[in-house]
């Protein structure tokens, strides 16, 4: 083995180490995550890059939004993995206000194409309103009375 060789074999090593303790950083570094809120709603976004629909699991527990992504890497035909530092497993979690009430139930998760994922969960007030606008009927005062 030549000098080459072996300053090649040591730099390669070295620089897929890097990037398993890149993806390690990446794996324990919780996703960065917004918390809007308007009237009707909160919206958590957090940023899920190379992430697909069945890779995305979202929990709602005691005010907290958690979010776990396992994502896969494709294999591109002709191309050796020199640098594997992305990773795999992301994770995220968002604390909503103490004083929210809301309904997680009726939650809905969207993955954009620009890879962001968007949960939005109603507060139990406007689910409540749509409730209560669908049992009126109409024409009448807007009051719903059960018989």
């Amino acid at each position: 083995m030549s000098l080459s060789d072996l300053a090649g074999a040591v730099s390669g090593a070295i620089y897929r180490q890097i990037g398993r303790a890149n993806g390690c950083v990446q794996r324990h570094r919780p996703l960065a995550v917004d918390v809007l809120e308007n009237e009707t709603s909160y919206l958590v976004v957090l940023d899920a890059p190379g992430a697909g629909a069945d890779d995305v699991q979202v929990r709602y527990l005691e005010g907290t939004v958690r979010v776990q992504i396992d994502r896969f890497r494709q294999f591109h035909d002709g191309y050796e993995m020199r640098f594997p530092g992305r990773g795999m497993t992301l994770e995220g979690e968002a604390d909503l206000p103490d004083d929210a009430l809301v309904e997680p139930d009726a939650g809905t998760a969207t993955l954009t194409e620009a890879g962001a994922l968007r949960i939005e969960i109603p507060k139990r007030a406007a689910v409540d309103d749509v409730e209560l606008e669908e049992a009126v009927e109409p024409g009448t005062d807007g009051i719903a009375i059960d018989d």
